[in-house]
């Protein structure tokens, strides 16, 4: 799983018809901090999340298994928002 924050979206008016209807939000990888840590990634959203959320996400065939995702062209998912994240050292 990715920590991620959600940083924008993604428009696509052409795309796999198995995809219709489905979110694409831009996400940007955080450490338990909340600081950026890698690249940018587009996910399709199962949860409603919105812009400025921490999001977890899944990817590959994990991302094939989220709900209504199963035998979609998917490598990342939005699977869940995150409340809270509590690391002790």
């Amino acid at each position: 799983m990715i920590l991620a924050r959600v940083v924008g979206t993604v428009v696509a008016t052409r795309k796999d018809e198995r995809l219709v209807s489905t979110k694409l939000l831009v996400a940007r990888p955080v450490d338990p901090s909340g600081k950026a840590d890698g690249n940018y990634l587009v996910a399709v959203d199962t949860v409603d999340a919105g812009f400025g959320e921490t999001v977890l996400i899944v990817s590959g065939s994990s991302a094939r298994m989220a709900s209504g995702m199963k035998d979609c062209p998917v490598d990342a998912a939005i699977v869940g928002i995150v409340d809270t994240v509590e690391v002790k050292d």
